[in-house]
């Protein structure tokens, strides 16, 4: 039987388990879904060892835990390590969503609930893939890490890699937590940006004064963080913190050159986005500002009354959370110390700034010309019809990197969601076609990965 048989005789169950899963609030951010978390990971363990899978182990963490499985047939044989996360974004604001996010819902041909492409929908169809393996053959020792922390950083996955070095020992990392261009043009994620991302506090007045009385006489925290946070680029577009561009790698005049051969429409684009215009750095391309170069962007920003009605208030705090992606030779450590320094100089005396670090991680890059990176390609050309391009992505995966440098493993990022999956906003989805031919291409890979390395 092929693979194309066999998920198609198995499409509804296969389905309806990712249904289940999904049905599970795992939003590891918020404490009060802790229970769905653990319930999640015992999900998975529980369909791995249905599927055949062994030496099953629920792994606790000072976090959420992470679920280890795998399958060796032959020593001799190359062994492919499987990442992925079974925990979501939160669902908020709940009121925007078409349907219940917990609730999986089939509108044309697409699966819409919190975590169906992120990750729950791509990390299951690894567990899929190695189900249909054991009645089709399995070509390579198969191991899996399934973690629950990905959304918040993966706080302690860092704990868990340096503990099992051992049991993770591999000759390449697959992850299915990335998107392709289309479904008439697929690619393979042939780079990551990195992270810094910190919040930022600023305090005036000891308590919040009426703006009748002060307003004009004492400094508005709200008012000063705007100026503040609007200095941070310049009319070029340009990141203005000192040393934020000095370690950069510049990509070659060639690289840029295959990276805008992609069909992209500058016009759908906008249009999908209901924008008239796009904006950034000058002298790049809208594909190469969000996939080569770095960015700085305001997440969110609060202070003072946003209640019904008016309050006329002059508050004492002002807030922003703030996210800096970086590329390749920028460290987020030392990213996220130069804008500390340059965000506390550039306050006036009238205030007090604070920054706090959340979380961050490194960009990565993956040579195209690896076994892993061919056979991904190849196994792509085999189910689409036409090879993949390699895309870089805007997006972070921290662990990547992590895993370069504790295991010394690369990662094959071969994600099979979409620009329309809107991921980590109301209306999640998956394409059902994604999901079952994402499973195939999994199996190919494998297949194509043993053969490039007999």
């Amino acid at each position: 039987m092929e693979a194309k048989s066999f998920i198609e005789a198995n499409k509804d169950r296969f389905l309806n388990e990712l249904f289940d899963l999904l049905r599970i609030p795992s939003v590891s951010a918020d404490p009060k879904f802790a229970g769905d978390v653990q319930k999640t990971a015992e999900f998975i363990k529980d369909r791995f060892a249905e599927a055949g899978a062994e030496n099953i182990e629920i792994v606790p963490t000072n976090g959420h835990p992470v679920v280890y499985a795998d399958k060796i047939i032959d020593e001799s044989l190359p062994t492919v390590l499987v990442y992925g996360h079974y925990d979501v974004q939160p669902a908020d604001p709940y009121e925007l969503w078409e349907t219940e996010p917990f609730e999986p819902a089939v509108r044309n041909n697409r699966i819409y609930a919190r975590g169906a492409s992120d990750d729950k929908g791509q990390a299951y169809m690894h567990l899929k893939a190695f189900e249909a393996m054991q009645t089709l053959g399995q070509p390579v020792n198969l191991k899996f890490m399934i973690e629950g922390e990905e959304e918040i950083g993966s706080k302690h996955l860092g704990e868990f890699v340096k503990a099992n070095k051992e049991r993770l020992k591999a000759d390449v990392i697959l992850i299915s937590d990335t998107g392709l261009f289309s479904m008439d043009c697929p690619s393979i994620c042939s780079g990551l940006r990195g992270l810094s991302y910190l919040e930022v506090e600023v305090t005036g007045p000891n308590r919040d004064l009426h703006s009748g009385q002060y307003g004009g006489a004492v400094a508005n925290p709200i008012n000063v963080l705007a100026e503040m946070i609007a200095s941070l680029k310049d009319e070029k577009g340009s990141i203005t913190v000192p040393g934020f561009y000095d370690n950069v790698i510049e990509v070659s005049k060639e690289e840029r050159e295959q990276l805008n051969k992609a069909p992209f429409s500058l016009e759908e684009y906008q249009k999908d986005l209901g924008i008239d215009a796009v904006s950034g750095e000058d002298g790049y391309t809208t594909i190469e500002r969000t996939g080569i170069r770095p960015s700085l962007d305001v997440n969110g920003i609060w202070g003072g009354y946003i209640g019904e009605g008016a309050k006329t208030v002059l508050p004492s705090q002002a807030f922003a959370k703030i996210s800096m992606r970086l590329v390749p030779g920028q460290k987020s450590e030392e990213i996220t110390q130069l804008f500390k320094k340059h965000f506390e100089s550039i306050a006036p005396d009238c205030v007090k700034v604070k920054v706090t670090p959340h979380h961050g991680g490194e960009a990565s890059v993956t040579n195209i010309d690896s076994a892993g990176f061919r056979a991904a390609s190849n196994a792509f050309e085999k189910v689409w019809g036409k090879p993949a391009i390699p895309m870089r992505e805007g997006g972070s995966i921290p662990i990547v990197a992590l895993f370069k440098e504790e295991l010394g493993l690369n990662s094959i990022l071969m994600g099979f969601g979409l620009d329309e999956d809107t991921i980590h906003s109301p209306n999640e989805s998956y394409g059902i076609d994604n999901y079952l031919m994402g499973i195939e291409t999994i199996i190919e890979f494998h297949k194509e990965f043993a053969e490039m390395n007999k």
